[in-house]
């Protein structure tokens, strides 16, 4: 069977445009989200603050709230702080809670957003370990969503562009 020359190069642009679309698509954050059917339950939200004195949460209410758990060695983590500090300034209404999951070092964790030039966060530890284990996560950076009555919609596992359209879009209807 002869197949024209002429469907020969419909195929391959075709083909191109498929594999194109499909590169752009990796884009996109919603490789990297997890959106739960039903809000799950925090049962306890306590972490602490730059000077280790302990933030509780758990009964907070009314915002978006994102814990985004992150580490000074990571690289990932270098490259989103930024977005997310301008989410932050961009969108009040949304609370951010930066946590590093290293041992408490006050002066490694500014020297980080220090040269990040990340100004309106800011530096949350979580020492023991407690929510990393209650959200059972596997990796940094690690994004925790949290709806307006305290319950998690959904994380975010890896990277992201908190300021990429379609996220802002997905965040706007749990505003």
């Amino acid at each position: 069977m002869k197949i024209s020359k002429s469907f020969k190069i419909y195929i391959h642009i075709f083909a191109i445009f498929f594999f194109a679309q499909q590169l752009l698509s990796d884009v996109s954050y919603s490789k990297n989200i997890v959106v739960h059917k039903e809000p799950i339950e925090i049962k306890e939200l306590k972490f602490q603050d730059f000077n280790l004195n302990e933030v509780d949460l758990t009964e907070k209410k009314g915002n978006i709230m994102i814990l985004n758990f992150w580490a000074t060695w990571c690289v990932p983590c270098k490259k989103e702080m930024p977005s997310l500090d301008e989410l932050s300034k961009n969108y009040p209404e949304i609370l951010v809670y930066p946590i590093n999951l290293e041992k408490p070092n006050q002066d490694k964790t500014r020297k980080f957003f220090t040269d990040l030039k990340i100004s309106k966060l800011n530096i949350y530890f979580d020492p023991k370990f407690s929510l990393v284990k209650s959200f059972k996560m596997r990796g940094v950076p690690t994004s925790i969503l949290i709806d307006k009555n305290g319950k998690e919609f959904a994380r975010v596992i890896g990277e992201v562009n908190f300021l990429d359209e379609s996220f802002i879009n997905f965040l706007k209807k749990y505003l």
